[in-house]
């Protein structure tokens, strides 16, 4: 997967790519599509959530930059298999998932594989963790029409912020906060996600 999916496809950074050769991705993947755990493709985890392709996972974690001790909030748990890429990372994670089975499920994999350092929470995304932030990075797996500002408040400064934006369209868009509070707003590549929910999702 690393190799042919990856490693081809222009990720370069040797400590995103060694977390995904660590993280045993199938763990994370309901049972009956653990034969698809590898492919180049989105899994579904039920309640119309999806697990990213292998390639949109490593592209998010590499455009944050992430340093070893660093926090970083997740939002999105999904079935915590991002979570437990970034945590191979050594980071700090923070992560918020909206759906109750998920988190259910996400914590009990995440407990049995042992990942430590994730501090996992229900709650409405959108709104961040405001008592654990500021946060080095922020991740976003699921689209809002807009960034909500409440992550915005939360990123420290010279942090990524990596989101899909858009409702119909949407764009993995890479946001860094400047020295001198300006927001700067580059866009990498179409993509497809399912919708943020919660006050400030769609």
């Amino acid at each position: 997967m690393v190799r042919e999916q990856i490693e081809a496809r222009g990720i370069r950074d040797r400590a995103v790519l060694q977390a995904l050769r660590k993280v045993p991705r199938h763990e994370f993947v309901p049972f009956e599509h653990r034969a698809a755990a590898y492919d180049d493709h989105p899994l579904p985890l039920g309640s119309g959530q999806t697990l990213s392709q292998p390639y949109i996972v490593a592209l998010m974690t590499e455009l944050l930059e992430l340093k070893a001790g660093q926090r970083l909030l997740e939002i999105g748990t999904g079935s915590g298999y991002q979570t437990a890429v970034l945590a191979e990372l050594g980071a700090e994670v923070y992560s918020i998932e909206i759906v109750p089975m998920l988190v259910e499920r996400a914590r009990a994999t995440l407990d049995r594989l042992e990942y430590t350092t994730v501090q996992l929470r229900r709650g409405d995304g959108s709104l961040g963790w405001p008592d654990a932030s500021p946060f080095d990075g922020i991740i976003v797996t699921a689209a809002p029409p807009q960034v909500p500002q409440p992550l915005i408040d939360q990123l420290r400064q010279g942090g990524h912020l990596i989101v899909p934006e858009g409702v119909r369209e949407q764009t993995l868009v890479d946001y860094t906060q400047g020295p001198d509070g300006r927001l700067q707003r580059d866009e990498v590549l179409p993509v497809r996600f399912v919708p943020m929910t919660g006050r400030a999702g769609q």
